[in-house]
């Protein structure tokens, strides 16, 4: 503790350009910040610091120093705000970005339990299919489904969904059914135009292997929900989250195609800016959303 003390005592000599200016800032006597800087020079057995009538400057070797020192003394500050942060209790709004359909199907309602374990946290959620631009924007977390783009964001897997091929029967009996990727060239490919992959279908095989298929079909929306009701009406072939079509699948209105030969996992992630550690809010929100998944299974329908 005398070396953080000695650390900050020289660190305030230098932003201030004295010993009676760094003492007001610290709130101590000028003779206390001048024992500190002096020990400090006795125990390095080094001259830090140039002192003259009119101003104190450091050397060369305690300007190197400074700049060591400023950073232990940040990582401490850091750290006393981490243990308070992570000791406060969460509270005040969480701006949520959602797809929407996941926000309809899945998020709503989580979103309502979490609100009833934590009633000091407001959450203002915004279903959109689009890419918000968090900083920008103003939004805490996002919730992203499927291969993420490189960014400078951070990322945690809250849950895991599948990504089915579907098409209407009447297509189907109009068509044909593909029952392997390389059937699928020629069929009307319904386009998801959010995709990470472009204009392709990046498509995992039930071994490993991975395919592209480029798409480009009469039909491109950045919704799967649309895609989906464009699939029920024979319109073509459509990629999407088994958590939008479990009741269409149910009631016939598509069916699943090629399972046996596909393995389209699709994770569920849960990104929002960088920083060393999350506020209470973000941190409470983000996990309970990891624990209320997991309880769900491992697939998310």
């Amino acid at each position: 503790m005398d070396r953080l003390a000695e650390m900050e005592a020289f660190i305030a000599v230098v932003d201030h350009g004295g010993f009676t200016d760094a003492a007001r800032k610290l709130g101590v006597s000028k003779s206390a910040v001048s024992k500190h800087v002096s020990s400090m020079e006795a125990r390095l057995g080094a001259r830090l610091l140039n002192r003259t009538t009119r101003r104190v400057s450091p050397t060369e070797i305690g300007l190197a120093y400074y700049d060591k020192a400023a950073r232990v003394i940040a990582d401490a500050t850091e750290a006393d705000a981490m243990v308070s942060a992570m000791q406060s209790e969460p509270r005040g709004e969480l701006r949520v970005s959602v797809p929407v359909s996941f926000g309809t199907t899945h998020l709503a309602g989580a979103v309502g339990e979490f609100l009833k374990q934590y009633p000091e946290v407001s959450v203002h959620m915004v279903m959109d299919d689009r890419f918000v631009e968090l900083v920008s924007e103003g939004f805490d977390i996002a919730i992203r489904i499927g291969e993420l783009p490189d960014s400078t964001l951070r990322a945690r897997k809250i849950a895991e969904g599948v990504g089915k091929i579907v098409a209407s029967p009447a297509y189907l009996e109009e068509h044909g059914t593909p029952t392997c990727v390389d059937d699928l060239q020629g069929h009307t490919l319904l386009h998801y135009s959010n995709l990470a992959t472009g204009n392709f279908w990046r498509l995992k095989g039930a071994n490993g292997n991975e395919r592209q298929v480029r798409v480009g079909g009469r039909l491109t929306a950045n919704n799967g929900e649309a895609l989906l009701r464009a699939a029920e009406a024979g319109l073509g072939i459509s990629l999407v989250p088994s958590f939008i079509i479990r009741d269409s699948i149910k009631a016939g209105r598509v069916v699943s195609l090629m399972d046996q030969c596909m393995d389209q996992k699709l994770g569920i992630f849960a990104v929002y800016p960088p920083g060393r550690f999350p506020q209470p809010k973000l941190r409470a929100f983000i996990e309970f959303l990891v624990a209320h998944f997991k309880a769900q299974g491992d697939v998310i329908w």
